[in-house]
């Protein structure tokens, strides 16, 4: 099962794929595409409904991030061992961990952009892992239980902010726009192994990351289950597990980074495609 949240900014509508791409709408079943639908239960009740009765969604309408009202937005760093190497980081002993600004969050077709000051804004194309259920003191063998779906995200990143100046990562990673999420929301049940998904990125047409999910140092029910350890995971909170090689900063001999006017498009297997334009902010 596909959900999408589509609309305008801060007041999308939940909607469901049919079989031929289509949206159709969801309001008269769940208020949104939030924790309190990802359960087993709820999200077993909106796939037994037939998407052919719902009402069509008329138009093109914006593609809203997947999940709304999102508690915890965290990411893992140095995750695949060949970006690490182009980052000049040993792979860690254990999962890096560090968090988005949930104000980060944005729709994955919507513009990107570059901060103020900024010389150094960074693509990341990552899977995404959605908790369906409270999560804590999980062991490895029962993480992906917990977890009700999968998404595409761009951890857009500004390296200079992240590696220069001064405390955590989450300078560089929190910037409006720099956690463009979606355009789906796929249910687990459609991903039947996370750690075989193939994963691109393109800047200007240029391939830039050509990955897969395969090649991650830590996997999904290895993170969801270490993380939990540290801190307990809400249905809604958003795991972005890392990136494969080809990032900006790791090019050679010099780093290539975006500005005002690119465009990117990135995709994950099974779990749809991004386009980004970015823009001066």
């Amino acid at each position: 099962m596909k959900l999408v949240r589509y609309g305008e900014a801060g007041s999308e509508k939940p909607a469901m794929l049919d079989a031929d791409g289509n949206l159709r709408d969801l309001s008269d079943h769940v208020s949104d595409i939030n924790g309190a639908v990802l359960g087993d239960a709820e999200l077993a009740r909106l796939g037994a409904l037939d998407p052919a009765e719902l009402p069509a969604v008329a138009g093109a309408p914006r593609i809203g991030p997947c999940v709304g009202d999102v508690g915890k937005f965290i990411c893992i760093g140095l995750n695949y061992s060949d970006h690490a190497a182009e980052s000049g980081h040993e792979v860690p002993p254990e999962p890096v961990v560090f968090f988005k600004a949930t104000s980060a969050i944005c729709g994955p077709n919507d513009n990107v952009e570059i901060p103020r000051t900024s010389t150094a804004t960074d693509w990341e194309v990552e899977l995404g892992v959605v908790i369906g259920k409270p999560t804590k003191y999980i062991e490895e063998k029962d993480a992906l239980d917990h977890v009700a779906g999968y998404c595409l995200i761009n951890d857009i990143s500004e390296r200079d902010f992240q590696n220069k100046r001064s405390g955590q990562w989450v300078k560089g990673k929190s910037a409006d726009t720099f956690g463009p999420m979606g355009p789906w929301l796929v249910t687990r049940d459609d991903v039947p192994d996370p750690q075989s998904l193939s994963m691109y990125l393109d800047v200007n047409g240029k391939r830039m990351q050509d990955g897969t999910t395969g090649t991650m140092v830590y996997g999904v029910a290895h993170i969801v289950a270490y993380l939990s350890q540290f801190m307990s995971l809400q249905p809604g909170d958003v795991i972005s597990t890392g990136t494969p090689p080809g990032v900006g900063m790791g090019m050679k001999p010099v780093p290539v980074y975006l500005k005002a006017g690119d465009e990117m498009e990135l995709g994950i297997e099974g779990l749809g495609v991004q386009k980004q334009k970015t823009v001066a902010a």
